[in-house]
């Protein structure tokens, strides 16, 4: 079974400005262009393409949240599993995608960002209201996302994204944002046919590096020798010193 493979990398955009960003060869990320690769059956052999495997690896400052929202929407809705990878910043935006996730897996060096929805309205207090509530709208959406993947309280989520807080690694697998930390329990397989058990792979390399380490021990130099040596070479620079200083003398 082939596993398909969503990139969030750059800016999450709407359709239209898509085109903008590829025009000018910037990086970008629509819903129509996740809709694309969610529907392309192309190489599969089965009727069944919409159960393969599905992995979204997210680097992304966030974006529009209505495009965000779709691209959620389409992931949740995918029949088959999904896999999320944040790989670096999964901000803004990016963060309510990741949640989209059957199992996500975060970076070490990783991190998710949080925050409150914000635009820029102009006009009089009315409109200005009415902004806000729209504003307090989007971020009750997004927190939804957020309490769906966590099981946290979504005022506690409101109150973290008006912090504006940012989670490591350890924070986010903590508080239920992912699910495991990349390369944390990274083992080597190792297929056994025997009758008897096989020392682990991890109980050799650790064993192996034990011993590395005691025959580099035995490789330097002792705290005797290295004080000898030490001696030796300030006695000699000390002749040195006088020799030249002799010589110097006679030559004057």
């Amino acid at each position: 079974m082939m596993t398909k493979k969503v990139m969030i990398k750059g800016d999450i955009v709407d359709d239209q400005t898509a085109g903008f960003y590829q025009f000018f060869g910037m990086p970008a990320v629509s819903p129509s262009g996740v809709a694309d690769i969610l529907n392309d059956d192309s190489g599969d052999d089965d009727d069944d393409g919409d159960d393969e495997e599905l992995e979204v690896d997210i680097a992304s400052n966030g974006g529009d949240v209505f495009a965000a929202s779709e691209i959620y929407t389409m992931l949740k809705n995918y029949a088959g599993n999904v896999t999320v990878n944040i790989q670096g910043l999964a901000a803004s935006a990016a963060s309510v995608v990741a949640m989209a996730g059957d199992h996500i897996n975060i970076s070490p060096t990783a991190q998710i960002m949080i925050h409150k929805a914000w635009s820029q309205p102009a006009g009089n207090a009315d409109d200005l209201e009415h902004e806000a509530s729209i504003l307090n709208g989007i971020d009750q959406s997004i927190a939804s996302a957020y309490e769906a993947k966590t099981g946290m309280d979504q005022a506690d989520l409101l109150q973290l994204m008006a912090n504006e807080t940012w989670l490591t690694a350890s924070d986010a697998v903590d508080k239920g944002f992912a699910d495991e930390i990349m390369f944390a329990n990274d083992q080597q397989l190792q297929p056994v046919n025997a009758i008897s058990h096989i020392p682990p792979k991890s109980a050799v390399n650790k064993l192996m590096n034990l011993i590395y380490k005691a025959d580099k021990d035995k490789a330097k130099p002792s705290k005797k020798e290295n004080t000898t040596n030490g001696q030796s070479a300030e006695l000699r620079n000390s002749k040195l010193a006088i020799l030249f200083g002799k010589n110097q003398k006679e030559a004057n």
